[in-house]
Parts: structure tokens; sequence; C-alpha cells
């Protein structure tokens, strides 16, 4: 007779798998993605070491999985506010926005995630995210240029552009001291967020009024 999973089971198994990557997330905003390591993970998630193992045969596949959720919450937040926002320049400001906001919220996962270095390889994993956010900012840049709010442009290549500069100007070994301010990171979204429609070819008044309403609700986020 062929075994077959029952729902309780088949529950119980997704929530000790979410609950080992809850406890590598945590891991990794408390001390970067170096505090990621299997037995304090699994000692967070209240499970063995061989726990972990049988969900994840090794810390790469770990930490790549922990990459893919937190690109995919990041994600779907991203297309949550831009989905709200009433016409598509507003959206791409939206978008924006809540990329700075989810890097802001939480930089040293940021960092971990994007670029911290980490003794095994996650390259695959890093590069399938970028490429998904970049790739809805290009969505909206297109979508704006169709509107014709926007002039024609290689859209990938400036979503590309802009993904950048947000990362380096929030998280990135050059970023300023002191974003963990309330006020200054409002500051620090609002001017990157105006940087990047003023880099597309938004009017620098259309531009400013487009950062106003992208930053309040934006602010409302969950931290990742």
């Amino acid at each position: 007779m062929v075994y077959r999973r029952t729902q309780q089971v088949v529950k119980r198994l997704a929530a000790r798998r979410s609950a080992i990557l809850a406890a590598a997330r945590e891991a990794a905003a408390d001390g970067g993605m170096g505090a990621v390591q299997i037995a304090p993970v699994a000692s967070r998630a209240d499970v063995a070491a061989g726990t972990v193992y049988r969900y994840f045969p090794s810390k790469s596949e770990l930490i790549s999985e922990l990459i893919a959720e937190v690109s995919r919450d990041e994600l779907a937040a991203i297309r949550r506010a831009a989905d709200a926002a009433p016409g598509p320049s507003s959206a791409l400001a939206a978008a924006v926005t809540t990329v700075a906001v989810h890097v802001l919220s939480n930089r040293k996962l940021a960092w971990g995630i994007l670029a911290e270095p980490v003794d095994v390889d996650v390259s695959a994993s890093r590069l399938a995210s970028r490429r998904a956010i970049s790739g809805e900012i290009a969505s909206r840049i297109e979508a704006a240029v169709r509107a014709g709010h926007l002039p024609a442009q290689d859209t990938g290549l400036a979503a590309t552009a802009l993904l950048g500069a947000l990362h380096e100007a929030l998280v990135g070994p050059l970023a300023p001291d002191g974003l963990d301010d309330p006020v200054r990171m409002r500051d620090a979204v609002q001017t990157v967020t105006l940087l990047a429609l003023r880099a597309v070819g938004v009017m620098d008044a259309r531009a400013r009024g487009l950062v106003v309403q992208a930053v309040l609700p934006a602010r409302m986020l969950p931290q990742v």
C-alpha cells in the first residue's frame, strides 16, 4: 500500500519548515548571514539539528531558500503598493519607495540577502532575487512609458540601474550612518525615490508630488 500523508501531517511538516525559515531570518536579522548556522537555527526553531537537515540538506540550501523567501515577501509588498496606486507614475513611485522602506527596515538582513560574504555558494538565489525585483520595477517603468508619462527608454536597463542605486545608497558600504532614526529614514526614502523618478524622466515638480504621495503610505508597511 502506498503511504499518503494526511492533510494534518502535511500542515505539520509545512509549519515546521516555516518555523526553521523564520528562525533563520531572525538569526540573519540579528547577526547577518554569518549567524545562519544549522545548530543555532535549530535551537531558535526548537527542533533538533537533524530536523533542519531533513528540510534543508545543506547550509547553502537553507540560506538560498531564506533569500528566496525574503525576496518573495518583498516582491509581494512592491506589487501591493504599486497596484494600489492611482496611476502608472504613482505605481512606479510606490514600487521604488517600497524597495527603499524594506531595505531600511532591516539593513543587516538586507545586506545579508544582497551581498554579505558567506562561506557557501548562494549566488543563484541572489541573482534570481535581483532579477525578480528588477523585472517588477521595469514593468512599472514600461507602463508609465506606454501611458505617455515617461520618455521611451530601455526599461530593463533603467530598472537595473535604479535598483543598484537604491541598494548602494541605503545598505552598501557607502550608505550614510544614522538611517535607523525615523526622520533620517524618511528623508532617505524621499531622496532616493525622487532621484529614481528624475532619472527615468519625470519632471521635477511632478516627481516631488509623487514622492510625497508614495512615502506616506509606505511608512505603514510591515518590516521585512
